[in-house]
């Protein structure tokens, strides 16, 4: 699934241990105190796969909001 400029993949490791990866829509790393990550892995071993993706949506808001998402710090710096 994809949601708000992310792919969500939600994958489970171990039986009933759901856990998320996220990538940019536009395989572009992200970029968190220089450091560059092709995709993360996030959350905890949730029960489900939708509690995953709900953790993982929110992991995304935060990275957003934080602006460590390479485009936009991009568009910042040359402002």
């Amino acid at each position: 699934m994809t949601y708000d400029g992310f792919q969500i993949e939600a994958f489970e490791a171990g039986r009933g241990l759901w856990h998320a990866r996220i990538r940019r829509e536009d395989f572009e790393p992200v970029v968190i105190d220089g450091v560059s990550f092709p995709e993360l892995e996030v959350g905890f071993a949730w029960s489900n796969a939708e509690a995953a993706i709900a953790d993982a949506k929110t992991r995304i808001d935060y990275l957003n909001r934080r602006s460590v998402v390479p485009g936009q710090r991009r568009k910042v710096a040359h402002a």
